[in-house]
């Protein structure tokens, strides 16, 4: 990626993620504006679908000015107090007479895909299917490029490391396979674009790693593409299937869904998603430049790290599976979805559970995730008093330069500014 578009779906600053005051920044000031782009935005009109209980003005607020500040067209929250769904909400910032966001519109939701990915594997295991400090050598059939050999190494990664980013592959240090490496790796398999998962998956075998596994937390897209493939293989049926059968659909999670790169494969009632660059496909060899979001990356080979459609009503309902024992997952492999790993706690104490950030805060725990994609960026937190919120925008970037992480901190500060919450639950409005 070039350093424009450096921007990762969890990295570094996971750490500020889900405490909003542990280090973000908030941006008082503004970017230059052209007289254009003030005037576009004057003719813009703000749009809210959806329901919330009494008292939640904060929540609506908050997102207004959000969308607004960076001319987000469409947004998404859910929020949901002690399993109650308080507020399901569509906002707009648009132009378009057309374009309106609701409750029910899909977005891509960028890596809020593994949690869901990891909870899948917790299922298996549950299940007395899969053992989680099984080799990954023993569960996949692992074939490097021919002349290549496997890094030894591989050997010691397990299941467990995956789930928490110890594998050993690291992008900071080489790069990360998933995103924006298709042409190299057609080129040295002498395969065509748009490469496949199995592609990726020998070219990176013929790859070292680049840490001992266990040695060094390092956040892995691949390291979750692996775990993809291992559900394929242990559960007996395509990750999507497996996925919805055992994890979405007894919580009644129906609209969930996996994604395609091309607007033109757009699912019923997706949303658009927008991006200031433009960038060579990587779904076909003829170079021609798209904008980011469709076709700047190959979103089918994303699927278990990051290739989901959801609402944010959806994605609070799945981070229901985490507050208490149910039919899908027991009290046993909560504990485990965020156990500390035995490397890997940050200095400002944070860490990487299975699929699930994890801080320890006065009251109890604080887990959640982000997601990041070029026309993407999401957020889905639990809180230590009982609330869990998600929120989701179709972009990330924009010509003022504002952070978009800023959300976290703004929507802890939203929720703190409720002074009664409603009793309602609107979770059966929106099945």
């Amino acid at each position: 990626m070039g350093a424009g578009l450096r921007r990762r779906d969890f990295g570094k600053a996971a750490g500020l993620a889900g405490m909003g005051a542990s280090g973000a920044v908030l941006l008082g000031g503004c970017s230059e504006e052209s007289v254009q782009a003030r005037s576009a935005a004057a003719a813009k009109t703000w749009k809210v679908t959806g329901q919330r209980g009494a008292g939640l003005g904060s929540f609506d607020s908050t997102m207004k000015s959000f969308m607004q500040a960076r001319n987000i067209s469409c947004g998404q929250l859910a929020v949901v107090r002690k399993g109650k769904l308080v507020l399901a909400r569509g906002y707009t910032w648009t132009t378009s007479s057309t374009l309106k966001t609701q409750p029910t519109s899909l977005f891509r939701i960028a890596s809020l895909s593994k949690p869901v990915t990891a909870a899948a594997i917790l299922r298996l295991a549950q299940e007395g299917k899969l053992d989680l400090g099984a080799r990954v050598t023993d569960l996949l059939a692992l074939t490097p490029p021919s002349g290549q050999t496997l890094d030894p190494r591989l050997k010691n990664v397990t299941v467990w490391r995956l789930l928490q980013h110890l594998g050993g592959w690291d992008r900071d240090v080489s790069f990360d396979p998933m995103y924006r490496r298709d042409v190299a790796i057609s080129s040295a398999l002498g395969v065509p674009l748009p490469v496949s998962r199995a592609n990726i998956m020998k070219y990176m075998n013929g790859r070292r790693l680049d840490h001992d596994p266990g040695t060094k937390y390092a956040y892995s897209n691949y390291g979750y593409l692996l775990l993809g493939r291992i559900i394929e293989k242990v559960g007996g049926t395509g990750y999507q299937t497996y996925v919805q059968n055992k994890i979405l659909g007894p919580r009644g999670i129906k609209r969930m869904k996996l994604g395609r790169s091309l607007k033109a494969n757009a699912a019923a009632g997706e949303v658009p998603y927008y991006s200031q660059y433009n960038v060579s496909t990587v779904m076909n060899a003829t170079g021609a430049t798209v904008p980011a979001p469709y076709g700047g990356f190959n979103l089918e080979n994303m699927d278990a790290h990051g290739g989901w459609l959801s609402t944010a009503v959806d994605m609070v309902r799945f981070a229901g599976l985490f507050d208490a024992a149910n039919s899908v997952l027991n009290s046993t492999s909560i504990g485990r979805a965020f156990a500390k790993p035995s490397i890997g706690v940050q200095p400002d104490g944070w860490w990487y559970g299975c699929g699930w950030s994890v801080r320890n805060v006065t009251g109890g725990r604080n887990t959640w995730h982000t997601g990041s994609l070029p026309g993407t960026h999401t957020i889905l937190v639990r809180r230590y008093d009982g609330l869990t919120w998600a929120a989701l925008f179709n972009q990330r970037d924009d010509a003022s330069g504002k952070s978009y992480g800023d959300i976290d901190l703004a929507l802890h500060k939203a929720a703190n500014a409720v002074t009664t919450w409603p009793s309602t639950n609107l979770y059966g409005n929106y099945f």
